[in-house]
C-alpha cells in the first residue's frame, strides 16, 4: 500500500515517447508518406499536428486534405512501415528500465496507441511484462487527447482519484490532457517535443528519465 504521505496514488505513463523510443520511426515514416501521398509536411509540422493524438483524429486531419481513399491508403502504408522499423529498430526510452525501478507507487499506461501496437512496442522492448493488465488506449473512451477522457478511465480503473494521480507524457496534447482530467503531469522533453510545448500550469518539465522518481517524490 502507498504510504499516506507519498504526494500520488497512481503514475499514469503515456507509450510512445515515454517508454517506447517509437516517435522517430513515426515521424520519419509520416515524412515519407507525405511526399508520396500529396501532402508535404515537415517534422515540425507533423510534431504538432500528429504527436500525442489518437490514429483516429490522425486520420480525420488526413482525410479532411486528402480525402477518405488517400486516408486509407496512407494509413495502410504506414501501419505496414511503421510495423518493420519497430522490428528492426526500436528501443526504449533511455533510462526508462532505471525509473521504473525506482517507482513504488502503482502505475499504467494510458496511450493514444491501439493495444495491438503497444503490444508489439512493449514486448518488442521488454516492457510488457511490467504494465501488463494495466494498458489503456484511446480506443476504449469517446474522446482522445487532448479531451481528459482516457487519464481519467485509466484513473477510474486503478481505482485512483485524479487529483491523486501523475500523468507522464511527452506530447502537447498530453499535457493538456492531463490538466483537464485535473490531474498533475510530468512533461518529458527528451524526445521530440519542445519544452516549451509541454510547460504549463500543474506541469514539471524535465529531459533525463533517470531523475523522475525524485521527481514523484518531491
Amino acid at each position: 500500500m502507498t504510504p499516506p504521505s507519498a504526494p500520488f496514488d497512481l503514475v499514469i505513463f503515456d507509450c510512445d515517447g515515454v517508454l517506447v523510443d517509437s516517435e522517430p520511426l513515426a515521424l520519419r515514416v509520416c515524412v515519407e508518406l507525405g511526399e508520396e501521398l500529396g501532402w508535404p509536411l515537415t517534422e515540425g509540422e507533423i510534431i504538432d499536428r500528429f504527436l500525442g493524438r489518437s490514429e483516429r483524429a490522425v486520420r480525420a486531419q488526413i482525410a479532411e486534405r486528402l480525402g477518405e481513399e488517400q486516408a486509407a491508403v496512407w494509413g495502410e502504408r504506414y501501419r505496414e512501415r511503421l510495423d518493420a522499423a519497430i522490428d528492426a529498430e526500436l528501443t526504449e526510452v533511455e533510462g526508462i528500465g532505471e525509473a521504473l525501478d525506482g517507482i513504488t507507487i502503482p502505475h499504467c499506461i494510458a496511450s493514444s496507441g491501439l493495444h495491438t501496437k503497444m503490444r508489439r512496442t512493449l514486448t518488442r522492448t521488454g516492457l510488457y511484462p511490467r504494465f501488463e493488465g494495466r494498458i489503456f488506449s484511446a480506443s476504449e473512451v469517446a474522446h482522445g487527447k487532448p479531451a481528459p477522457d482516457l487519464f481519467l478511465h485509466a484513473a477510474a480503473r486503478m481505482g485512483a482519484e485524479p487529483e491523486r494521480c501523475a500523468v507522464v507524457e511527452d506530447s502537447q496534447y498530453g499535457v493538456r490532457a492531463a490538466r483537464a482530467a485535473g490531474m498533475r503531469s510530468f512533461g518529458y522533453a527528451g524526445g521530440l517535443t519542445p519544452a516549451e510545448w509541454l510547460a504549463g500550469q500543474g506541469t514539471v518539465v524535465f529531459d533525463d528519465m533517470r531523475k523522475l522518481p525524485a521527481l514523484l517524490a518531491a
